[in-house]
């Protein structure tokens, strides 16, 4: 089997403590439902447990969304806990790596990789290790990568030079400002490789750092701010799947980034209006 786009990451039992709800989630599988969504080809590269795999595989058979026999797994699912705070802003806890801990790429789907064309990680810790390993082994070197570094939580500017040493682009959510020393070694490791980077900064706006050309790009472009009605949580993941469903499908050059974060702004903006990750009628 050949696939023209593989998308990696994690799948988490997502547990809404307030409403003691349990719904399929995480940063992947989010963006492998809005690919779907939109008619993008892909095959979706995850591990869930034996726990509660219908949770899962219901929904991918739902909208369509390819996967391997080998994302069944012995052990309990990946699982987070999620507030939901007044000022609908998500908060975060108890994440259990579960069967994602042990994380590897079989040789078939490392044989899917090589057939492949692009790649988007979603850079949970195993994950991250595993770029890093198949990176090694010279498995990407034909790909047109990219991976969410989600909030750089779990980042070093270090660490982000080594991983990037795979990737072509990198999607940051940055809570701060555009000032701080991490961001500053961000904008270097950019210009060094000549990658690309996408930073997120919510409704200031979307930082693009090119380092592509002869000259590092810098330019800030503003996106239009809205109420939020749902929560954010999710925003970012539709940002990003939106953005690449553009930048893959067009030439890649500097007018191309401007209409892709248009396209990743849009949809991300439409998901401050949804009261989970997607909207009610994906879960259904």
């Amino acid at each position: 089997m050949t696939v023209e786009n593989v998308l990696c990451g994690p799948a988490s039992r997502d547990r809404y403590i307030e409403h003691d709800i349990v719904l399929p989630g995480g940063g992947a599988l989010n963006m492998a439902y809005h690919w779907s969504q939109r008619g993008l080809p892909f095959h979706f590269i995850t591990r869930i447990g034996d726990d509660v795999p219908h949770l899962f595989t219901d929904f991918f058979q739902r909208h369509g969304i390819a996967y391997s026999p080998s994302v069944l797994a012995n052990g309990q699912s990946s699982s987070i806990d999620i507030t939901v705070r007044p000022d609908r802003q998500p908060f975060m806890d108890n994440f259990v790596e579960g069967v994602l801990t042990d994380f590897r790429i079989t040789a078939d789907e490392e044989q899917l990789l090589r057939s492949a064309r692009r790649l988007h990680m979603v850079l949970a810790n195993p994950v991250a290790a595993e770029l890093e390993r198949l990176g090694e082994a010279g498995a990407l070197d034909h790909l047109d990568a990219s991976g969410d570094f989600y909030d750089f939580r779990h980042y070093t500017v270090d660490r982000f030079e080594g991983s990037t040493r795979w990737l072509n682009t990198a999607f940051i959510g940055w809570p701060g400002g555009l000032d701080d020393p991490t961001i500053i070694g961000v904008r270097d490791v950019v210009s060094r490789g000549r990658k690309l980077a996408i930073i997120t900064l919510g409704s200031r706006g979307v930082q693009v750092i090119d380092g592509r050309g002869e000259l590092l790009a810098e330019r800030l472009i503003p996106v239009n701010a809205v109420e939020v009605t749902g929560t954010t949580v999710g925003c970012g993941d539709a940002f990003i799947a939106a953005f690449l469903a553009h930048w893959w499908r067009s030439s890649q050059s500097s007018d191309d980034v401007d209409a892709a974060v248009a396209a990743g702004a849009e949809l991300g903006a439409a998901a401050t209006a949804w009261a989970r990750p997607l909207p009610d009628d994906a879960y259904s």
